[in-house]
């Protein structure tokens, strides 16, 4: 007889939900009084009722807060906003919880994934290549989607770790109070701040912060991920890890991103280039600090003995030597950003600039304590500084730039009216393609000294200067948003040689369109054809996949299927050219934007997708939920790590040819039907901006950049972020799913469902589609979407409301129906059972939302914009997800 799986018990997650939500009733009634938490009760009551009978009787709430005081407002809505942030960080800690299946631990994935390859007939040499080949490269961007304030990440981080002190067995009734009391200290010093920050951040904030996940988790994630890997490998392999193996590095978008950011600038670049030296010099130093403690040994071997002379201490005799270094780099840097960041450190032995300063001393005493039968030693805080070496090097984090094509082909139009040779912007492309490899080839200049480019031009300019002044392992990248045609890039090659770039800096095409994607195969081969680009960049190319654009323009299914082709494509016509092809993932946190759980996503690639590496972004508030936390980091890392070997030694199944022609089709009907709603109906814009907060959402002070790309202009100049966030807000979710469920009824009234199960049940990638539709319903709500309609929509417009509400219940049901499902979700009861609970709390925050929108637009109120902020910052914790 069977026995039935064991469930996973979620008996302490409860438990400590609702420990921090009496701790915050508590909070509130010393703050605010005891009627005031009566009254905050009374909403969640009512809530709770009018969820439990379908959603169906929420006029006693509404009457409610339509009835709540002026001076009400923000503290009903923080309420509701702060117990959505506690139960996010009481989800967040029990994912790497003791209490948590041991199955889901980062060990026991790792070796259990590695288990599994072996135990399907792979080689364990196949296994061991594999790790040995692994490059996982996490891009930290500068999206303007992280809405909660560093200072108060900073305290949700110590309630987790409350929280984890907690489940330790064996706690005396003081040591469990002192942790209650500080959860109460934590709680209060919330509810008394400030939700949001006073002004935007600017560039430079952005980076910092940046640096400080860097500090606060991966400096120790990164060594702790490598020792379970280690330990997997060898459990299951019989091999360690290599010593200088590099598996994941990190990357910041943050100070280098300008596409369409005034903000960042050529000077803003160089800063924050010399803060990501100087916060990693920071970090060794403290390491190597804590290593001069330690590393008292007086017997060392003859190798480690002439780096250490006749010192009685040799180990701590080098590692001195290194703390000198690093103490001078520091202060070298420091001068350096009091000056302007100017005066770039210069190169020599006595300030930090090459990675073998370190890695070679510290490599010596490494090997010395193992000769010497002190191995335990060994591979203890030194083995974790020499990870660390290798994985953040000089420069803590690479960084890539980012800039759109267009402000390239300004540059060239600019320059060349200025030589006399006509209008660069106003050729062909085969005219600008000639021109710029003829220059590429020429040993001459093209710049003229004399020449005085004007300030736009300059900028672009100065950038490559600055590109061309950093040591090759400072950059990652130079990306080119918009890139649609091989002129774009042999641009950027031009423009960087002529300011002095002396390595291969990766020029990476960024195609984002819909007709981008299908055009990229063109492009890129275009430029494998010619001599001088395949010799320049020796066997290597970096391509950006855009998910968020092609998503917006196009819709998800039309974006996920171009985005599937096209990396199919370009793998094909780089395999053709003996180039390798690393793939860059350009994807959001949301649905609409390309996000997907990260096992699956991987899982549902085109074949050999992943055998370069994975380099794909980490957005916003995605960076803090994957990577905020050093437990959390760790687990994501190892995930990462199980899903692409899968990937990579069990090729993923290749679409048959009739089901490519189905998703042809259905990319066709569902392409056509976003559009027809986005682009072709005169009054949707109208509604849009009445029926969402998407006016309301530029105040946010969330990031740098601004939320267009240029001032007005419809749906194609908003940017991805501010799109899927105003949607997300009103429940209607309509970016990510409008489209696809139109499709796939077509496709059965066709008689083709029984294909599409088959695809569902063979093929990961439309299983995906499929799963994301179905969890996006599962968030949507559209009778709260009917609301913010009666508040806010003029009476001429609610008819395409009233359309998209019911299109979106006929696309419920067919994707149930293809799932042989009966509800949404019945097969992942605990994110059911999760978003059930997370409504009592979302359902009052809405209605108040539509309220104060209402009331706001009639007559603006900073009461009522104060009160909106925080409805925007709740209603985003509640999804888990912003743009």
């Amino acid at each position: 007889m069977n026995e039935t799986p064991a469930q996973p018990d979620y008996s302490n997650l409860r438990g400590n939900v609702s420990l921090l939500g009496r701790l915050l009733g508590e909070t509130i009634a010393a703050a605010e009084g005891d009627d005031f938490l009566e009254l905050i009760e009374d909403i969640r009551g009512l809530s709770k009722q009018g969820r439990e009978v379908g959603g169906l009787s929420r006029e006693p709430l509404l009457a409610i807060l339509r009835e709540l005081k002026n001076e009400q407002l923000v503290p009903v809505a923080r309420a509701f906003s702060q117990f959505l942030n506690l139960s996010n960080i009481a989800d967040q800690q029990h994912t790497v919880s003791r209490h948590m299946d041991p199955l889901l631990s980062a060990s026991r994935k790792l070796s259990e994934g590695l288990h599994e390859l072996l135990e399907e007939g792979v080689s364990t040499e196949a296994v061991i290549e594999a790790i040995s080949q692994l490059k996982i490269e996490l891009v930290l961007t500068a999206h303007p989607t992280e809405i909660t304030r560093r200072t108060l990440i900073h305290k949700h981080s110590e309630i987790g770790h409350c929280l984890g002190q907690l489940e330790l067995e064996g706690l005396t009734e003081r040591e469990r109070e002192r942790l209650h009391k500080r959860l109460r200290e934590l709680i209060a010093q919330i509810w008394h701040g400030d939700d949001f920050r006073t002004q935007r951040p600017s560039p430079v904030d952005e980076a910092k912060w940046g640096f400080a996940v860097v500090e606060d988790s991966l400096w120790q994630a990164v060594p702790q991920f490598l020792r379970r890997l280690d330990r997997a490998l060898y459990e299951n392999c019989g091999e360690h890890l290599a010593l200088d193996a590099v598996p994941v590095s990190f990357v910041s978008w943050m100070g280098g991103d300008r596409d369409g950011n005034p903000n960042v600038t050529a000077e803003v670049t160089r800063e924050v280039l010399l803060l990501s030296r100087w916060q990693a010099a920071d970090l060794y130093l403290g390491d190597v600090e804590h290593l001069v403690e330690e590393l008292s040994m007086t017997t060392c071997s003859e190798a480690l003995r002439e780096w250490a002379g006749d010192s009685h201490e040799p180990y701590r005799e080098v590692l001195r030597g290194l703390r000198g270094i690093l103490r001078r780099t520091r202060g070298e840097i420091e001068v350096a950003l009091e000056n302007g960041a100017r005066s770039v450190p210069h190169a020599s032995k006595d300030i930090f600039h090459e990675v073998g300063q370190l890695w070679e001393p510290l490599e010596a005493c490494y090997r010395s304590l193992v000769d010497c039968g002190m191995g335990l030693i060994a591979d203890g805080a030194l083995l974790d500084l020499l990870r660390k070496v290798r994985c953040f090097g000089v420069h803590l984090v690479r960084h890539d730039i980012r800039q759109d094509s267009s402000r390239h082909t300004e540059v060239l139009s600019e320059l060349t009216t200025y030589l006399g040779l006509g209008d660069y912007a106003a050729w062909e492309e085969s005219a600008r393609q000639a021109f710029l490899l003829q220059e590429l080839a020429s040993r001459r200049p093209l710049i003229p000294p004399r020449w005085e480019p004007g300030d736009a031009a300059r900028e672009v300019l100065d950038t490559c200067a600055v590109a061309a002044s950093q040591p090759p392992g400072a950059l990652g990248a130079y990306v080119i948003s918009m890139a649609r045609q091989p002129s774009d890039v042999l641009a950027v090659h031009l423009l960087l040689r002529e300011a002095g770039c002396g390595h291969n800096l990766p020029v990476a095409p960024l195609f984002e369109t819909l007709d981008d994607l299908s055009r990229a195969r063109e492009v890129v081969g275009t430029l494998l054809q010619d001599s001088w680009y395949r010799g320049h960049i020796d066997g290597r190319l970096m391509v950006m996949i855009g998910y968020s654009d092609s998503a917006k323009d196009a819709g998800v299914l039309a974006a996920s299927w171009a985005q599937y082709r096209a990396q199919e494509e370009l793998l094909e016509v780089c395999d053709q050219h003996g180039v390798d092809l690393t793939l860059f993932h350009g994807r959001g946190g949301t649905i609409g934007r390309g996000g997907a759980p990260a096992g699956e996503a991987l899982l549902s690639q085109p074949p050999g997708s992943l055998r370069n590496g994975l380099r794909v972004t980490e957005q916003g508030e995605m960076i803090r939920a994957k990577l905020g936390w050093t437990s959390l980091a760790v687990k994501t890392l190892a995930l990462y790590t199980t899903a692409i070997c899968r990937a990579n030694l069990r090729t993923p199944p290749e679409p048959r040819p009739e089901w490519r022609d189905l998703m042809d089709r259905l990319s066709q009907d569902s392409c056509a039907a976003y559009r027809g709603v986005i682009r072709e109906n005169e009054d949707f814009v109208p509604y849009f901006r009445c029926a969402t907060p998407e006016q309301e959402l530029a105040k946010l002070p969330l990031g740098s950049r601004p939320a267009r790309r240029a001032a007005g202009g419809g749906i194609e100049s908003l940017r991805a972020i501010p799109w899927i966030f105003a949607w997300s807000q009103n429940r209607l979710m309509l970016p990510a799913w409008l489209g696809a469920g139109a499709a796939l009824r077509q496709a059965v009234e066709r008689g083709q469902g029984d294909m599409l199960a088959e695809m569902a049940a063979s093929w990961p990638f439309f299983a995906t589609r499929l799963s994301m539709l179905e969890m996006v319903y599962a968030k949507s709500d559209a009778g709260l979407s009917a609301y913010y309609d009666e508040c806010l929509v003029p009476q001429a417009l609610q008819p395409i409301g009233d359309g998209l509400r019911r299109q979106l219940a006929t696309d419920m049901d067919t994707v149930l129906s293809l799932r042989g499902l009966d509800e949404l979700l019945q097969g992942e009861p605990w994110i059911r059972e999760s978003l059930r609970l997370r409504n009592i709390y979302t359902d009052p925050l809405n209605m108040l939302q539509a309220e104060l929108l209402q009331r706001d637009r009639q007559q603006p109120d900073p009461v009522l914009e104060r009160a909106i902020m925080v409805t925007i910052a709740g209603i985003a914790a509640g999804m888990r997800n912003t743009g």
